[in-house]
């Protein structure tokens, strides 16, 4: 089972596509539709025929697949128009080196500063951690979080025009990101940053 949710940023096709993987099951959430609550899943004719000798017809609706918050027409024109117009390859390159660019101005400013993180980089995306090595496990991320400070961070970068991804440091480049934008968070992060160890 492969849940591209938090790793489409790679590329159209995901680390699904990336990596030449062959999963049983696969599923992604609301990236797929830019946002917006819906959600999406793929299986083997093997897996599909299983299923489908399981489930009664009469309580299909109620099963927890579908139904009106991920099936509905804003969900599916949402589907259409993110997978059409931005998770295209053409776009990928663009958020791709952006995502680059916004992660090496991060760690450029932590290794200045001598700060006790990393940044975690996956394509389009990456995210602030408070650790001195990336997270390999759900644990090791938890343990990377510090409350206190990631509040301290979302407000400082909120002041500065910058909505940091909630409950963890996430930017994700669009199609509509430019160069200049991730400059001035990188300028705003170093301000931060510094004031930090000032």
């Amino acid at each position: 089972i492969i849940d591209e949710t938090h790793t489409i940023s790679v590329g159209p096709g995901g680390m699904t596509a990336d990596l030449g993987l062959k999963p049983d099951f696969l599923t992604i959430g609301k990236a797929i539709a830019g946002g917006i609550p819906t959600g999406t899943f793929g299986m083997t004719q093997a897996i599909a025929e299983s299923i489908k000798s399981m489930v009664e017809l009469e309580i299909i609706d109620t099963g927890g697949i579908g139904g009106t918050l991920a099936g509905n027409a804003l969900s599916l024109a949402s589907m259409r128009a993110t997978l059409t117009q931005v998770l295209t390859q053409e776009n990928f390159v663009h958020m791709i080196d952006l995502g680059t660019r916004w992660s090496d101005g991060v760690d450029a400013a932590i290794q200045e500063f001598n700060l006790p993180w990393t940044c975690n980089r996956l394509g389009a995306r990456g995210e602030y951690m408070f650790g001195k090595v990336a997270p390999i496990t759900g644990a090791d991320a938890n343990d990377a979080g510090d409350f206190e400070l990631e509040q301290y961070i979302h407000l400082r970068m909120l002041n500065d025009g910058f909505l940091i991804t909630p409950f963890h440091n996430m930017a994700l480049m669009c199609p509509d990101t430019t160069a200049a934008d991730v400059d001035a968070h990188t300028k705003a992060f170093h301000t931060m940053c510094a004031e930090l160890v000032s």
